[in-house]
């Protein structure tokens, strides 16, 4: 019976958010009464070590799987401590992604994965999450690590393989160089400006911001080189179209 109404209140949570309820109050009230249906598991050690890990949630984040005094945590999108709601042995409802999880091997690959429970069909097996090694690194990862030209080489991969991804915005890439700028790192400003021209090529903003941090370095000719760039996206710049004619007079 306690499982029946702690599966029938995560149903219901579920199809509130969905439905785009006020769900902030509501939703947290049920949060807290999911909280005391958790159940509690003694998982083997075997288990453990088989589900523990990262788990690629898209090819720019992953799930992290861990457990602490016999308890299942997860990290996700900048959360470090997740517990889920344990439903059953193998069965889990996380609140933040609001769907019910569980861990699963392919039969051929022998790959393991963290499969989305199907509200249509729970019997339903399907491989989301792939596992992955400990030291996978997502680009992100190279990015928040200021390894700025290995994150660079993985986004260009992901675009490679879908030329629409959009993982990281030019916006926030932006807004970082000018950070470093800022904090007079001008090397590293210019390896995340670079960045952004690869990413987004024809965008004369990136060029405009790539030319502000050659010219913090001193560098006139890069200025301009970027300056007329951005040009050629937007010739209605005005600082660039001043710096290029004034630069094009000096250089007569």
């Amino acid at each position: 019976m306690r499982l029946f109404f702690c599966s029938y209140f995560i149903t219901l949570l579920i199809k509130s958010i969905k439905m785009k309820t006020k769900t902030t109050l509501f939703s947290l009230f049920f949060i807290v009464i999911l909280s005391s249906c958790s159940k509690s598991i003694d998982y083997t050690a075997e288990y453990i070590e088989q589900t523990s890990g990262r788990y690629l949630y898209n090819q720019d984040e992953v799930i992290d799987v861990y457990y602490k005094n016999n308890t299942l945590f997860l990290k996700w999108k900048g959360a470090e401590k997740i517990e889920p709601v344990i439903t059953g042995d193998n069965i889990f409802f996380v609140a933040d992604m609001y769907t019910k999880l569980h861990f699963v091997q392919h039969p051929e690959t022998k790959k393991r994965y963290l499969s989305i429970i199907s509200k249509e069909d729970e019997n339903l097996i399907t491989y989301d999450y792939l596992k992955v090694s400990d030291s996978f690194i997502t680009p992100r990862i190279y990015f928040t690590n200021k390894e700025y030209k290995k994150a660079l080489a993985g986004y260009l991969e992901i675009k490679k393989q879908d030329s629409t991804s959009v993982l990281i915005e030019e916006r926030q890439v932006n807004r970082i160089g000018y950070k470093l700028l800022g904090d007079n790192e001008i090397e590293k400003a210019i390896e995340v400006f670079e960045m952004n021209v690869a990413l987004y090529p024809k965008s004369d903003n990136v060029y405009d911001s790539l030319a502000d941090a050659y010219l913090q370095q001193g560098d006139s000719l890069q200025v301009f080189n970027n300056f007329k760039k951005a040009l050629e996206y937007n010739n209605g710049n005005i600082r660039a179209k001043k710096f290029v004619e004034a630069y094009n007079e000096k250089n007569k």
